[in-house]
């Protein structure tokens, strides 16, 4: 009877799927220019310092478990003409951290930018903490930007003798315009005459559409698709403006985006995510559950009266196990992966269930989709 119940309600699921399910649109939804590329040589660029956060209530680095904080410590009064060799400092008011921070592009010499500050020791917590003036390097190991001031954290630790409460996460922290920049990443994007877009989904269709969009606007071949993630920018001979006037006008353009068919699995959470281009060639589906349940109930065996025996617990499992069959059914052709899905969930079927089907089906070579495994 149960056997009949899984079968009706798939059969009637898909059926009802495809009957009713709206078919997906070919395109996906229009989207400016400035939203999907990024422009050559328009980007941020990753700085990173070292330095001392002070002033910290108790909650600095333990200098025997720290030595780089020690070190620094010594070297930064030697610096300011306080010796301490040989002496034995047992501050706990300071924290060795790592300071992190995007310079943006374009920043000029003297503007400011947020930092932020990670503890490197085993400092509780940054709360009250003030950064000591931190030279910020990049790739090329130059200094771009100084940083310093008060450090502000959204956690908080409180402890007593026998407990403790954390919120969010006290060794880290921001400084709100805390580094000053001082060395410009020179570029010059006025002068130049040609330059590429960089899609940030590569599609090849995406592309093209983007080139076409840009040529009709302006009225002459300006834009050139070079491989599915570049579109070449040159700017025209008789245009009333440089290259910035060009992508200005350019930027609000709306280009009907494009996508491949592609599945998104995560495995450790069961999630699931799918394009909505996805499609199903003709498959039969089957699908079976096995539930195993173990039930302990221990007794007691009394030894009887007047006799040199013991009381002891007897072990008692009782193990059942279900298993729960579906019809193979078939599934037609043509049909969307969402309408695929629908079906299975009519049954209530779990997650995991139906990532282990979508993936037996992509096996078949019935799935015309990519499946990318988080």
């Amino acid at each position: 009877m149960q056997y009949r119940f899984f079968r009706t309600c798939l059969a009637a699921a898909l059926t009802a799927a495809m009957v009713f399910a709206p078919v997906a649109q070919a395109n996906a939804a229009p989207a400016r220019i400035k939203d999907i590329v990024d422009v050559e040589g328009v980007r941020e660029n990753q700085l990173v310092g070292y330095g001392l956060v002070v002033g910290l209530d108790g909650t600095g680095d333990s200098l025997n478990n720290s030595p780089f904080t020690r070190q620094s410590l010594q070297s930064m009064l030697e610096r300011l003409g306080v010796n301490t060799n040989g002496e034995n400092v047992r501050t706990a008011n300071v924290a060795a951290v790592m300071v992190t921070a995007n310079l943006p592009a374009f920043a000029t010499q003297g503007s400011r930018m947020d930092v932020a500050v990670s503890a490197l020791g085993d400092s509780d917590s940054l709360q009250g903490g003030t950064l000591l003036v931190t030279p910020l390097v990049g790739a090329d190991g130059e200094v771009y930007a100084i940083a310093q001031g008060p450090v502000a954290i959204n956690g908080f630790k409180a402890q007593g003798d026998a407990a403790s409460i954390i919120s969010g996460v006290p060794t880290t922290g921001r400084i709100s315009s805390g580094a000053l920049i001082e060395r410009e990443i020179g570029f010059e994007l006025g002068s130049m005459h040609s330059l590429r877009l960089s899609l940030r989904n590569a599609d090849l269709t995406t592309a093209r559409r983007i080139a076409m969009v840009i040529n009709d606007f302006i009225g002459v071949p300006t834009a050139v698709p070079e491989d599915p993630a570049t579109v070449r920018l040159t700017l025209p001979a008789n245009f009333n403006g440089n290259i910035v006037d060009l992508l200005t006008d350019i930027e609000q353009l709306m280009v009907q985006t494009d996508q491949s068919a592609k599945i998104v699995i995560d495995e450790n959470s069961g999630i699931i995510v799918m394009g909505k281009d996805v499609r199903v060639s003709s498959v039969a589906v089957a699908q079976s559950n096995l539930t195993v349940s173990i039930a302990e109930s221990p007794e007691v065996s009394q030894p009887n009266p007047f006799s040199m025996g013991q009381t002891e617990v007897v072990p008692n499992t009782d193990l059942n196990v279900t298993q729960t069959d579906m019809a193979l059914t078939t599934v037609e052709e043509s049909v969307t992966l969402q309408q695929l899905v629908d079906g299975l969930n009519a049954l209530g079927l779990t997650p995991r269930d139906l990532i282990a089907i979508l993936q037996a089906i992509k096996a078949t070579g019935a799935l015309q989709a990519e499946i990318e495994v988080l």
